[in-house]
């Protein structure tokens, strides 16, 4: 008769190797959801980082870009008006060597010599002078101007009231609003101790008393 041995039947409680690794897996996990938050709140901070240095970057290479542009539109406009100087001064330069000639046509209008084939030059020369901007001035019976007036001559006027051009020497001229010689004129002024026109018609007209009796006379 076999007996039983007591606690031969019984197995051992052996632990769970399932729920063994479960826990540690658990607790890993646990930490990574712990450190996750912290490793997506720099990685936050370094992009914005980023982004703030790419916009300092940004504004100043547009800074950097609008110096550069305005320097360009002054360069480019310092370029043109340069060149109409250097234009307008070759242009005047050309046509005051030619004013002697202008000046010999001229002469030669007022003494009815400009016929022929020599008029013809010389019509044409003025009109290549006016297209290049070449205009004449100076008449007599203007006022004296000291700017664009260069005397010549002087004489006292009784019938004139002020320094007044009586003569035209010779022409002047100008281009535009440059004078590139005045005129040179005769200039007459007042004389001295006469009396100006409206005072001296007063002074002539004989009054009403006066006029009545001369017409009763």
């Amino acid at each position: 008769m076999s007996e039983e041995t007591p606690g031969f039947d019984e197995k051992p409680e052996v632990p769970d190797a399932g729920q063994n690794d479960a826990e540690p897996k658990a607790a890993d996990s646990a930490t990574e959801e712990a450190a996750a938050p912290a490793g997506d709140a720099s990685q936050d901070v370094a992009l914005l980082a980023q982004l703030d240095q790419a916009r300092t970057a940004l504004s100043e290479r547009t800074a950097d870009l609008q110096r550069l542009q305005a320097e360009y539109q002054n360069y480019r406009r310092r370029v043109e008006r340069d060149r109409i100087t250097v234009k307008e001064i070759a242009v005047a330069s050309l046509l005051t060597e030619l004013l002697p000639t202008l000046d010999d046509i001229g002469r030669a209008r007022e003494h009815g010599e400009l016929v022929g084939g020599f008029k013809s030059v010389a019509e044409s020369l003025e009109t290549v002078a006016a297209k290049m901007g070449l205009q004449q001035f100076g008449k007599e019976g203007e006022p004296f101007d000291p700017t664009i007036h260069e005397a010549l001559m002087h004489s006292y006027a009784p019938d004139v009231t002020e320094d007044t051009c009586v003569a035209i020497l010779q022409p002047g001229y100008r281009i535009g609003e440059r004078t590139i010689r005045p005129a040179r004129v005769a200039v007459a002024e007042p004389q001295p101790g006469a009396a100006p026109k409206s005072e001296s018609a007063e002074g002539d007209k004989p009054s009403g008393e006066d006029a009545d009796a001369a017409d009763q006379g």
